[in-house]
């Protein structure tokens, strides 16, 4: 259904506003090829930005898409990017409108238009520093989603003493939620959640090795966590970034 056409059954009371909200948030695809098709409403619809997971695309794909996101919203999200894949996206754009971040391995496209400011306020930490990719992740995520971000890293449980603090400095900072991602046995967040009263997301990272390595570990750990945390896939920081980002928006729209 179009725009028009729901404005138009509104008008004659065959809508109410209620459903014809609830419609208006459900428009926005737009066909890039017989391949893609992207969702262009997705911030407004759930607050949560449209992302392109570059990981398994053709780079001359990754163009097109990227290219159609930044025509419809001034910006593009690439997570999972290749070397071949930032390399075809270099030679697509000028430079000075790229922001890589390495250790993330994601990339924000944009033609100029500024990276969108919520007043929201997200701590993401880390066990280790072999965490830091996936914590990169979350954060490229959440700043993109308008978010000030306050990242602490290599805090672990093994030298608990250089945690403390840095809990002190979430707080002063005013967090809506915290990102923690941790391998290996991963109890960073079970600790930190009870030490703060901000909703703690917890990212198991496939740090460590022998059994229960590769990430597996992590995750049942917190799992089991006698703290109430959220727990997200292994180094699922897009998906961590984004849960947070959406809470602390909330938060900061609820002041």
């Amino acid at each position: 259904m179009e725009l028009e056409d729901i404005l138009l059954k509104l008008k004659s009371g065959q809508l109410d506003v209620d459903s014809a909200t609830m419609q208006i948030k459900s428009m926005g695809f737009t066909p890039v090829s017989e391949i893609a098709k992207i969702d262009t409403h997705r911030m407004h619809r759930t607050g949560v930005l449209e992302a392109v997971l570059a990981e398994g695309k053709r780079p001359d794909d990754l163009v097109d898409i990227t290219k159609m996101q930044v025509e419809h919203a001034g910006r593009a999200l690439l997570t999972r990017v290749s070397d071949e894949q930032i390399e075809a996206v270099r030679n697509a754009f000028d430079p000075d409108n790229i922001e890589w971040n390495e250790r993330a391995r994601a990339a924000v496209v944009h033609n100029g238009t500024p990276r969108p400011s919520s007043g929201g306020v997200v701590g993401i930490l880390t066990a280790g520093t072999a965490d830091v990719g996936v914590a990169e992740e979350a954060r490229v995520v959440a700043r993109e989603m308008g978010c000030e971000v306050v990242a602490i890293y290599d805090v672990g449980v093994a030298g608990i003493h250089r945690l403390m603090p840095q809990i002190s400095k979430l707080k002063e900072r005013g967090v809506g939620a915290v990102v923690v991602a941790a391998g290996r046995e991963g109890t960073l967040p079970t600790i930190v959640a009870g030490l703060i009263d901000a909703p703690v997301i917890g990212v198991p990272v496939s740090t460590g090795y022998g059994a229960g390595g590769g990430g597996e570990a992590a995750l049942l750990s917190m799992l089991q966590s006698c703290s109430v945390i959220s727990v997200v896939n292994i180094d699922a920081g897009f998906v961590a970034g984004a849960f947070a980002a959406r809470i602390a928006n909330m938060v900061a729209g609820a002041q």
